[in-house]
């Protein structure tokens, strides 16, 4: 919850950490950075030789750096909400630290592409695991949407209250939407009565 400020009398915004989650190459740095309001801190590095064999490039045309720690971002939704976003590395050597970065994080946005759904069921079955909320943004690389909602809903076998939404990960408004549709899932996740008995 937010605390007062004694001097004025206002009330701080709540703060609320995010992962932005996904596979290697669906566009985590890209959305931290396209939404942050501040100069994202990023901890990119080039890719070289000796990832050769160990990070799967097919599909990734011209990628040549990689997140080997994270990503950090800041949006302010409005006076009383504050995000903090931590963009998780996808590569599946270094996935030992989201377990670190999960710690106080209240909702995921896991990213996928269409053309690799495969390589974001890792991060789905992490944040099911663990029981954080997440919505699934569905990164359209260059306006592309050749598959449907539903399909993707099915491929990805999302629970039915999982939101689901379309975007463009280059996109500033494109990628709010996809965190506002997280805060709304969250908060109505708040809202629902505790099942008796759980």
């Amino acid at each position: 919850m937010g605390y007062a400020n004694s001097d004025h009398g206002d009330t701080a915004p709540l703060a609320v950490k995010i992962l932005v989650a996904g596979g290697f190459g669906v566009g985590k740095t890209t959305m931290v950075g396209a939404v942050s309001e501040v100069e994202p801190l990023r901890t990119e590095e080039y890719l070289t030789h000796a990832s050769v064999g160990v990070d799967d490039l097919e599909g990734l045309n011209g990628k040549t750096s990689t997140t080997v720690a994270l990503d950090f971002g800041r949006i302010t939704i409005n006076r009383e909400l504050v995000l903090y976003l931590f963009g998780t590395p996808g590569q599946e050597r270094f996935w030992f630290m989201w377990n670190d970065l999960v710690n106080g994080a209240m909702g995921a946005v896991v990213l996928v592409d269409t053309r690799r759904l495969d390589v974001s069921f890792a991060s789905i079955d992490f944040f099911e695991s663990r029981g954080i909320p997440f919505v699934v943004g569905v990164n359209c690389f260059h306006g592309v949407r050749d598959r449907a909602p539903e399909e993707i809903r099915k491929a990805l076998d999302l629970d039915p209250q999982v939101p689901l939404v379309l975007c463009d990960a280059r996109d500033r408004r494109a990628s709010r939407d996809v965190l506002l549709a997280l805060v709304d899932h969250l908060m109505a996740a708040h809202s629902r009565p505790a099942t008796p008995g759980a």
